[in-house]
């Protein structure tokens, strides 16, 4: 090829050195980190409520929640095309399918058992006397 030909690109060129990409602002970066500790101080003190059969939901919640925060800001998810949303969008999907299909039987996995609350078939009372 020779030297005056004309390519509207050139695959060897150098990146512009000043083209960094997305730079998010500090106070953004701030807010996020603010907002997961918040998050993780709601996780510890939902952990003291009984929620029933929403335990597991509630801390669902609030996990996706920060793995969301996670994704979108410092991982740069917020600022890519749609392609990216969709590489990362197609796991998330399958993966929320798959846990579905795990936890779609908790209900009926005891059958007609009933789980055991008292802790006597483990350890007896001690009622006071020596033998």
């Amino acid at each position: 090829m020779s030297e005056n030909s004309s390519h509207s690109h050139d695959a060897h060129a150098l990146p512009d050195p000043h083209d960094f990409g997305h730079t998010v602002p500090y106070p953004v970066y701030l807010k996020v980190f603010v907002s997961l500790l918040v998050l993780t101080v709601i996780t510890v003190v939902i952990s003291r409520f009984d929620f029933g059969e929403f335990n597991l939901v509630v801390a669902m919640l609030i996990a996706s929640i920060k793995a969301l925060l996670v994704a979108l800001f410092f991982m740069h998810l917020k600022f890519e095309n749609k392609i990216v949303w969709l590489y990362a969008g197609v796991p998330l999907f399958l993966l929320g399918v798959m846990l579905i299909g795990i936890f779609i039987d908790n209900p009926y996995r005891m059958g007609d058992r009933q789980p055991s609350r008292t802790t006597e078939h483990i350890a007896p009372k001690y009622n006071g006397s020596s033998h």
